[in-house]
């Protein structure tokens, strides 16, 4: 791929794993986003998605959400989102996403 359309940061924040995704969340970045997203999730008992720099998810990105959802429920971990904005906020919403995922404004808020 010649232009980079999805970038990957981890950090703490209030004991959570903060993993934040910049870029694009589609079918080209699907299989990437989610290889990383198992490395870190493996290791975080607490894992928060920082969506502050997401520009665009599909239904791709979605499916790749949705995966973790469900392994946070199947292994017991808190999981949430953080600060999607614009678009992404409405696709979250439409998808019924923010149903089964605690959707936070910002990383401060995340409980500790």
């Amino acid at each position: 791929m010649a232009e980079e359309t999805i970038a990957f940061q981890t950090s703490e924040k209030n004991g959570w794993t903060l993993w934040a995704v910049k870029g694009r969340l589609d079918r080209l970045t699907a299989q990437e986003a989610g290889e990383k997203a198992d490395n870190i999730f493996s290791a975080a008992q607490k894992l928060a998605v920082d969506m502050s720099g997401l520009e665009y998810l599909s239904s791709a990105g979605i499916r790749v959400l949705l995966k973790l959802t469900k392994q946070a429920k199947a292994d017991g971990k808190e999981f949430a989102f953080v600060a999607p904005e614009g678009m992404v906020k409405v696709v979250l919403a439409e998808s019924r996403m923010d149903m089964f995922v605690t959707i936070y404004a910002s990383a401060d808020e995340l409980p500790l």
